[in-house]
This record gives structure tokens, C-alpha cells and sequence, in this order.
């Protein structure tokens, strides 16, 4: 036992003077060679876990903004006209379809021709869990009433679609065409009332410019919304309106209301029969000898100094709302001209909507002194 010991020590010390030296050995390269296959796998591996875990940082830090809280929705605008329904739509289909995480609540600030809601947003600086449906009060009603807003108070989202305005009457009246109509106008010597949503507002402004187009006056009605617009007119307690179609369909629909021309360019496209006749039935005001043409806005923003991130998202949310059937259902039923616009675009045709405005207004005589 001690001569096996003592021949196995001498063979390690003749390796260790061997490896000493640089000489080489059988049993010294398999140590080696293993020392060095297991080094150049553990510096792989290290390598890999390093990669992984960069990875698996960097997917953490990229990963897209969603709101960590409920999104509150507000409408600067009463119950029951274009805007409130649009955005309660909006807000069922993200629930239905489960497009986000959090809930969305509609909620109506439309005190001071919506100046209210505006400021709400306009003082959410940085909160990215409020949004607003805008329509063209955002321009109005900044010039009509001096409140201290702007669009560039808050953050361009998206551009869901314009919308029309068709002039209405009661269907128990005699007139059948915009020239029926007028002549009636014209022979009340101003006595006949126009009814429409909000004072100084987009209502009004086409009020104005049927007036001078024609050279006629209305007294001109206002009211909070445009459900109830509409309402009235059934009522008969005014004698026309210039609502949206979506705010008028359902009485249309009914048989109580008859549209006589619609204030675009071009007929609508829409043909399927709501009633007596289709939407691309209804001539254009044009067509019936009233040179007026006026669409409006229906888009999103967001507060001032939230995160491209953030607008991203909410971007990326009305596009998945635009493509299910409900919305389909909705443009149809409205006849909205579905134009969409985003980013730098959308913030330049708002831009020039608002010098539009100023001078639509100017002319009509509403800008606050």
C-alpha cells in the first residue's frame, strides 16, 4: 500500500514538473482540456442568462402603455345628441368586445356650450385616463363666449368621422322640397322658428348662413342637445331644425319628420330605405337652391402633456372600434362621412378648421367682443 502511494505520488510530481516546464503529459491535456471545455461553457452560458435577462428587461420596458385605471369619457354636450350617443356606442362596444382592460365611463359636462367638459381636459394636464369627443363647440364655443381654451390646450387623438346636418321639418307639413320650404320663410317675414343645439354654436352658424343665402330670417330656438332637438320638432313647437342625422333618424324612421336636403357637396351614399326613401335620396341643399354647405367634426382628444405612448394607445383603441359591425351598423345608420385622420394630419386639418370658424363666426357677428 505505501510503495502504491508513494509511485502514485511520483507520478504527480513528475506531471506538476511537466506542466511546470510546458511539456506535456496524457493525463495533465485530459485535465487541461477539460478545464478548458468546461471554462468556454460556463462563460456560453453566462453569456446566454445575461442575454436572456437583457431581453426579457428591455420586452418589460417596451411593453405598450394601457391605462392602469378606469378612462373616464367626457362629452361637452347634453343627453341624447350626436356626440353623447357616439361615445356611449364607443363605450359599449370596448366592453362588449373586451378591447380594454379597465372600464370607460361617459360622463356629460356640457355647462357652457361645453366649455365645462373642454376645461376639464384642458386641466387634466398629464392624465392620460381622460378623453373627450369633440365636435366643432371646440372651435365655437372658445370664440362665442371668451372662455381662455384652445384645441392646442389638449392632445389630437384621432378623427373618427364627419357629420352631416340635414334640414328638417315636421312630416305633417305641407313642404316636400327645400324650396317649399324657404318660400314659406320667406312669407313669414321672420316669424318661423329654427331650433338647434346650443347658441352661437354649429346649429346657428348654418342658421346664419341660410339667412343670408336667402335673405330670410328665423328666430332661432336653442336647446341643450340634439335629442331633444328633434323632439321638439315633433312637438311642432319649432317649425324646422338643422340636426344630424343620427339625432333625427329614429322619428324620421317613424314617420313624424321629413329631411329636405342635407349641407354637403354631394348626395350621401347610403341607400339602404330608412323610411319613404334613403339617405342618398335626400338632395343637397345646393341642388335645391340654398348654397350651404357645412359638416362637422367628431373626433378625440386627450389632456395636454400626456406621453406619445399613451395617444398611441388610444389610437390604436379607436381603430379596433371602427372595424366591428356595431360601428359599421352606426356610420350607416348616421350617414357619417367616415373620413379618419391621425397624427400630424389630423392636428393640421384641425388648424384649419379653426380658421374656418373664426371667420364663419365673424361673419355672423357671434365672436365675444
Amino acid at each position: 500500500m505505501g510503495v502504491f502511494t508513494r509511485k502514485r505520488m511520483g507520478i504527480f510530481m513528475n506531471c506538476a514538473v511537466k506542466l511546470e516546464f510546458g511539456l506535456s503529459h496524457p493525463v495533465v491535456n485530459h485535465h487541461r482540456n477539460l478545464t478548458m471545455r468546461l471554462t468556454s461553457l460556463f462563460k456560453r452560458t453566462t453569456k446566454t442568462v445575461a442575454s436572456v435577462a437583457l431581453a426579457v428587461s428591455f420586452a418589460a420596458h417596451a411593453a405598450p402603455w394601457q391605462p392602469t385605471k378606469n378612462v373616464e369619457f367626457v362629452v361637452p354636450a347634453g343627453t341624447g345628441g350626436g356626440a353623447d350617443q357616439m361615445a356611449r356606442l364607443i363605450q359599449g362596444i370596448i366592453t362588449k368586445n373586451k378591447l380594454m382592460k379597465t372600464s370607460m365611463v361617459v360622463v356629460n359636462k356640457g355647462g357652457g356650450a361645453g366649455a365645462e367638459g373642454f376645461l376639464e381636459i384642458k386641466n387634466a394636464k398629464g392624465d392620460p385616463h381622460k378623453i373627450v369627443i369633440t365636435l366643432s363647440n371646440m372651435f365655437t364655443t372658445p370664440l362665442a363666449t371668451g372662455v381662455p381654451f384652445s384645441w392646442k390646450d389638449m392632445t389630437p387623438v384621432a378623427m373618427l368621422s364627419l357629420d352631416e346636418f340635414v334640414l328638417w321639418v315636421n312630416a305633417e307639413t305641407p313642404y316636400k322640397t327645400t324650396q317649399d320650404y324657404l318660400a314659406a320663410v320667406k312669407a313669414a317675414g321672420g316669424k318661423l322658428k329654427m331650433g338647434g343645439t346650443g347658441s352661437k354654436q354649429e346649429d346657428q352658424i348654418i342658421t346664419a348662413l341660410i339667412e343670408k343665402s336667402t335673405g330670410s330670417k328665423f328666430i332661432y330656438v336653442p336647446y341643450k342637445g340634439g335629442g331633444e332637438v328633434a323632439v321638439q320638432l315633433v312637438g311642432k313647437h319649432v317649425d324646422s331644425t338643422v340636426n344630424n342625422p343620427i339625432e333625427a333618424v329614429a322619428q324620421w324612421r317613424g314617420g313624424k319628420l321629413r329631411p329636405l336636403c342635407v349641407f354637403d357637396g354631394k348626395r350621401l351614399a347610403y341607400k339602404d330605405k330608412i323610411a319613404d326613401m334613403a339617405w342618398s335620396d335626400v338632395p343637397t341643399c345646393k341642388e335645391g337652391g340654398l348654397d350651404v354647405e357645412y359638416l362637422m367634426l367628431r373626433g378625440i382628444f386627450m389632456a395636454p402633456g400626456v406621453t406619445p405612448e399613451q395617444t398611441a394607445f388610444f389610437v390604436d383603441l379607436m381603430k379596433k372600434v371602427r372595424a366591428t359591425p356595431e360601428w359599421k351598423k352606426f356610420m350607416d345608420e348616421g350617414a357619417f362621412n367616415q373620413t379618419f385622420m391621425e397624427g400630424a394630419e389630423f392636428a393640421r386639418w384641425v388648424a384649419n378648421e379653426e380658421i374656418r370658424h373664426r371667420l364663419l363666426m365673424q361673419e355672423a357677428g357671434f365672436v365675444a367682443k
